[in-house]
């Protein structure tokens, strides 16, 4: 069994800054916390930031030069430090981890972020 437990989402005003961080557990010694995908109400399910398979981060281009995505490999944990909010990232944050092996993905139950103008 697998849990990714999500936290720090909230409400912030534009120009704020939230830090999200998601920690992964279970069975599978093979799992890795990968990154982070938002859903907007309506819209479908985005790639924030993730790391490659190679450990390379990548970004989607409206959060780069504003979000930080890290990890630490040895306790299974990946944060988003979000800077310059805009009330365009508002949205449900969720956290994605992967096993290795059988490349099935795993995904958090979501955290609120809500940005007002």
């Amino acid at each position: 069994q697998v849990q990714l437990v999500e936290s720090g989402g909230g409400l912030v005003q534009a120009g704020g800054s939230l830090r999200l961080s998601c920690a992964a557990s279970g069975s599978i010694f093979t799992l890795n916390v990968r990154g982070w995908y938002r859903q907007a109400p309506g819209k479908q399910r985005e790639l924030v930031a993730r790391f490659t398979s190679g450990a390379t981060p990548i970004y989607a281009d409206s959060v780069k030069g504003r979000f930080t995505i890290s990890r630490d490999n040895a306790k299974n944990t990946v944060s988003l430090q979000m800077n310059s909010l805009k009330p365009e990232d508002t949205g449900v944050y969720y956290c994605v981890a992967s096993d290795g092996l059988s490349s099935r993905d795993y995904w958090g139950q979501g955290t609120q972020v809500t940005v007002s103008s």
